[in-house]
């Protein structure tokens, strides 16, 4: 197959790329350099600039650009970017594949945080969005700009991303150095769900998706049960090797963490329905197998 793939030069894009080729596949990047090299593309997503030969060959179009989630959340030109960033780039994306003679497969990239935050009930795909949280009305967005896409008959996966654990990434890249210096804690109560993936999770079931064209609509990317904040923090200190005694207020995190507060303390126990539903088997099912993946990479 062919894959065109956006944020290719990004943590997740170059393990997506390199399983892909392995599979024996062909990866065209999309850039924004104008002297676009081997096996890439120039684009504009601001100003709806792409090759349309490109979009055209391809057999799948997957869009994982966007900026850093990782920033000063009480920045205002930060969200702006946060949320533009995804959604130029999809709405882009999706107009070049509902124009298209072929309609090649879009998978969309986006994140758990659609849910919002629904306590300990189990979310699947057929779960609905609440709440107004920054990430939650980002995510909505996002999904949004997949629509021309889908009314033009593409098959459409909206990849709905837990947070990706490896350790030479954040979030777990950060957590590892706190944690190792006798500073790690639960946040809040502990008793949320904290949605999470590891890498080779997400790479399989994207390639899989990308392979799979009996698959559409959203896909959630997560691991099969979903442990709360508490669990989380006592499997992170066991598998280092310390202890674990802090807990960090939610009034403190709010005033920290400003609109990403609900991210931290809000609850999310998905599932991944669609994903096994469609025969993948999930490699690290908990929170033990994930951060035992996460770490030895």
């Amino acid at each position: 197959m062919h894959v065109v793939i956006a944020g290719a030069s990004g943590f997740l894009g170059t393990s997506l790329t390199e399983e892909l080729v392995r599979r024996g596949h062909r990866v065209t990047a999309l850039v924004r350099r104008a002297a676009a090299g081997p096996a890439e593309s120039s684009w504009d997503p601001a100003a709806g600039r792409y090759d349309r030969d490109v979009v055209e060959s391809a057999d799948a179009v997957v869009n994982l650009a966007g900026s850093p989630t990782l920033g000063n959340p009480h920045s205002a030109a930060w969200a702006r970017t946060l949320r533009e960033s995804r959604v130029r780039s999809t709405d882009v994306l999706a107009g070049a594949v509902a124009q298209s003679a072929r309609r090649p497969a879009l998978l969309a990239g986006n994140g758990i945080s659609w849910y919002g935050d629904h306590g300990a009930a189990e979310l699947t795909e057929h779960s609905d969005s609440r709440g107004h949280a920054l990430l939650t009305r980002v995510t909505r967005e996002w999904q949004a700009a997949t629509l021309p896409a889908v009314e033009a008959g593409a098959r459409v996966c909206v990849l709905r991303t837990a947070p990706v654990q490896d350790q030479r990434s954040a979030p777990l890249r950060q957590l590892r150095t706190l944690f190792r210096a006798g500073l790690g804690g639960r946040l809040g109560s502990g008793r949320q769900h904290m949605a999470m993936i590891s890498l080779r999770d997400w790479v399989g079931a994207v390639a899989h998706l990308v392979e799979d064209d009996s698959v559409s609509g959203p896909v959630n990317l997560c691991c099969s049960r979903t442990p709360t904040n508490a669990e989380f923090t006592e499997a992170l200190a066991r598998r280092l090797g310390r202890r674990a005694p802090f807990a960090v207020p939610a009034p403190l995190l709010r005033l920290a963490a400003g609109p990403m507060a609900p991210e931290l303390l809000g609850s999310l126990n998905v599932r991944p329905a669609a994903l096994e539903a469609s025969g993948y088997v999930v490699r690290d099912p908990d929170v033990t197998a994930v951060l035992a993946s996460a770490l030895s990479s």
